[in-house]
């Protein structure tokens, strides 16, 4: 798995769902009407120049073919792992530790992709740091959230992906920060929108370019 993790992180195409590709560069590829054609199937992008499309398209294949290939972020070293534990309070499951410490400490994955152990990582052209799952397990500690999720990654709008660290298999939980109010009596569980059955299957999923939210599953409350 580590390196099918690897194979999709390293590739700057594939290292996120979707990834942003000139539109001078399809036009001129192309041409003009697959251009606007593309304009019809395009994701959220940030540039009046770029757009965004999703992985594996053959515009985004053409464009990263030659691209370097490379972890956006380098891998995490064991003292910087062992920092994260200490601050998180409980030890990270050995597979998500061998992720960050053999593929990148983080920037790539589901979504906008996994946050970094570390405070201090910055993507090139980007104006803020990364997310940090340290500091954001302190966040959603604040919130309210179990001391056993720790956040992954950020899926839009108010809803995060967040690994238990004690249930059994790691189970990764699609959770909706607006989906439960103390005031009625709700708690963080009331908040949960999916939830894959390990981390491992989370992982391969989108190793496999499967979609990690296509099934939701009816499991025990995870801790």
């Amino acid at each position: 798995m580590i390196e099918k993790l690897r194979a999709r992180a390293w590739n700057p195409g594939l290292r996120f769902d979707t990834a942003e590709v000139p539109l001078a560069w399809i036009e001129e590829q192309f041409g003009r009407r697959h251009l606007e054609r593309v304009h019809r199937q395009r994701v959220p992008c940030n540039s009046h120049r770029t757009i965004g499309l999703k992985a594996q398209t053959e515009e985004v294949s053409g464009y990263f073919a030659d691209a370097p290939r490379g972890p956006l972020f380098p891998p995490a070293t064991p003292r910087e792992i062992e920092s994260a534990e200490r601050t998180i309070g409980r030890p990270l499951p050995e597979l998500l530790r061998r992720v960050y410490t053999e593929v990148g400490d983080g920037g790539f994955g589901p979504d906008t992709g996994l946050a970094s152990l570390t405070s201090v990582r910055r993507a090139p052209g980007h104006l803020t740091d990364w997310p940090c799952a340290v500091q954001e397990h302190e966040r959603g500690r604040r919130a309210g959230l179990p001391a056993s999720w720790l956040y992954l990654a950020d899926a839009g709008c108010t809803v995060e992906w967040h690994v238990s660290l004690l249930a059994a298999d790691n189970p990764v939980l699609l959770v909706d920060a607006d989906g439960w109010a103390p005031g009625r009596g709700e708690g963080p569980h009331d908040g949960i929108r999916r939830a894959v059955a390990s981390l491992r299957q989370w992982l391969w999923d989108w190793a496999e370019f499967g979609d990690v939210r296509a099934e939701e599953l009816g499991l025990a409350r995870p801790r």
